[in-house]
């Protein structure tokens, strides 16, 4: 079955031209120019990306990331930014974009940034099909089935990229990342202009899930090098 994108894109030539390439993957493509148009898409059908330029006339294109991102059904979002606004890229990244192409692009690398995703999007529908059991550590309790945490049996509001984080560190407790290794693995692309994007969702979920963020017990600063989530107490809630 062909995947369903949505390209939401003022200037019609552009549009065109990544509409014409992505139905050669194949995919079913539906463009529209405004961000009013692309809200009201976006709403109102189910698509299996959101090809999303930021500068729109209508609703801007941060606000319709923003909208998206608080819905419950997650679609993977590739953000479209011109090269000088690095502030937009940086937001979009924060907000929950999945990965971002400055303009003006090769087709090549958007087309193969959109089938990075796709194959990401599928490793985790996969995983979310193995039966899997909740991970606790101390007293940290992941479900990944039901993409819900609780903290001493209290539920923990995270954002999605920051649920992927946590439960990304908690599949791999002791081991430690890069910020470029995190960028790669949970973002799904690498680099090294943002990783601060990886250290204010590190402070986000200290503040959600540690006791005393300034000295954390669940995830831990590894200096000059990068973070990792506390061997110790996964080991213990495990029995090991």
């Amino acid at each position: 079955m062909a995947r369903r994108i949505l390209i939401v894109e003022d200037h019609k030539e552009i549009a065109d031209l990544l509409a014409l390439h992505l139905r050669d993957l194949p995919c079913e493509v539906l463009s529209v120019q405004d961000g009013n148009e692309g809200m009201a898409a976006a709403e109102s059908k189910s698509f299996d990306l959101v090809i999303l330029d930021l500068m729109l006339p209508g609703v801007g294109g941060l606000e319709i990331l923003k909208r998206l991102r608080a819905r419950a059904n997650y679609t993977p979002v590739l953000v479209l930014t011109s090269k000088t606004s690095e502030i937009d890229r940086v937001l979009g990244l924060e907000l929950g974009a999945d990965d971002y192409v400055t303009k003006p692009f090769s087709i090549t690398e958007l087309t193969a940034r959109v089938k990075a995703i796709f194959r990401r999007v599928d490793a985790l529908t996969q995983q979310a099909g193995e039966p899997a059991g909740p991970i606790r550590a101390g007293a940290l309790e992941i479900d990944v089935e039901r993409r819900s945490v609780t903290l001493a049996g209290t539920v923990v509001e995270l954002t999605a990229k920051e649920f992927d984080l946590l439960l990304f560190f908690a599949r791999n407790p002791g081991r430690v990342f890069t910020r470029g290794q995190l960028l790669d693995k949970v973002w799904g692309y690498s680099h090294s202009g943002y990783e601060h994007t990886v250290n204010s969702h590190i402070n986000r979920l200290r503040a959600k899930i540690e006791q005393d963020p300034a000295k954390p017990l669940y995830l831990l600063t590894v200096w000059s090098v990068g973070y990792k989530f506390s061997e110790s107490l996964a080991s213990a809630a495990s029995g090991l």
